[in-house]
């Protein structure tokens, strides 16, 4: 069995689709660890703010099969592959990190993505910057004070499964 990190996120009808995202990712790999819901304005593009949280799951899928499998959970939320890499999105699911090691994303360097993931796991090394996705979160946060990312006051894991 493997630990992974997931990032979640979704700029149209966020709760609709996180909520859906949770209930399919409970039914098929059981427990996780699920982070707070942050929001953040959209990056590299203009639209509506992104709610973001970070999820821990344990499964026999390598990350080729896991991601496969997202993939498709995206799909059923609307996901449309193909288009611009900075666009609205309904789902959007990316490993981050496996068995306590980052995934090479140029998204760990980013508020939406190291708020919640450090929230649910600090310790994460990210090896490309030689330190933890906590000591990153600080780090930002001392560099960017009014960095505007927000955590949520919703509890998405109700109704979730």
């Amino acid at each position: 069995m493997s630990r992974y990190f997931l990032s979640l996120g979704s700029n149209l009808e966020s709760e609709k689709h996180l909520r859906a995202a949770l209930r399919g990712l409970r039914a098929r790999f059981g427990d996780l660890q699920v982070s707070s819901v942050y929001e953040s304005a959209a990056v590299g593009f203009d639209g509506p703010p992104f709610w973001n949280l970070a999820i821990s799951l344990q499964t026999d899928l390598d990350a080729e099969a896991l991601n496969d499998w997202l993939h498709a959970l995206e799909a059923r939320e609307g996901r449309v592959r193909g288009g611009p890499r900075y666009a609205d999105r309904t789902l959007d699911i990316d490993i981050v990190a496996a068995d306590g090691h980052t995934l090479e994303r140029p998204e760990l360097r980013e508020a939406f993505v190291l708020a919640p993931l450090s929230e649910i796991s600090p310790n994460i090394l990210v090896q490309q910057e030689n330190a933890t996705v906590g000591e990153l979160w600080a780090r930002l946060q001392r560099a960017h004070p009014g960095e505007a990312i927000k955590r949520l006051q919703i509890d998405l894991t109700k109704d979730a499964g």
